[in-house]
């Protein structure tokens, strides 16, 4: 079994529409949060560090979002972080939203390292693979066929 991330967010006023329902493009805001953390907190990965000095990007390729229920204005939802695989040059996370143990959003991304001077897709570097790796089940497997479809 692959261990998870949690990170509690509370439902802003800023993330809402005018009925006081999360915006949807407003999950994704709290999905990169998500993964920014995990890096720093829970990889011990400094994603700014990453960004900026390292060089190295990671942006989503592949999206699949599932919206099962509305979050609203001054809830605390608990988002779930756990990885479905890696690869050479890729790493597969899944999302749920979750309060009160009921799933309100989930999404699955296909996140692929790059190098922030020219674009093109890099191998994981050594450091960041084994941490993620941490978080991974079993054996890990390339993605390069799902992110072309």
């Amino acid at each position: 079994m692959s261990r998870t991330f949690d990170m509690p967010v509370r439902i802003r006023f800023s993330h809402c529409d005018p009925a006081g329902i999360v915006y949807f493009p407003q999950y994704l805001v709290m999905t990169n949060a998500l993964v920014e953390d995990w890096f720093n907190d829970a990889l011990g990965i400094d994603y700014a560090q990453m960004i900026s000095a390292r060089r190295v990007g990671l942006p989503i390729v592949k999206l699949g979002c599932d919206f099962s229920r509305p979050s609203r204005m001054g809830e605390t939802v608990t988002l779930t972080l756990s990885v479905d695989s890696v690869g050479q040059r890729s790493v597969r996370i899944d999302i749920v939203c979750h309060c009160d143990g009921e799933v309100r959003f989930r999404a699955k991304q296909v996140l692929v390292t790059t190098s922030l001077d020219d674009g093109r897709s890099i191998d994981i570097p050594g450091d960041i693979a084994r941490a993620i790796e941490q978080f991974a089940p079993g054996t890990s497997r390339t993605l390069q066929e799902e992110t072309r479809s």
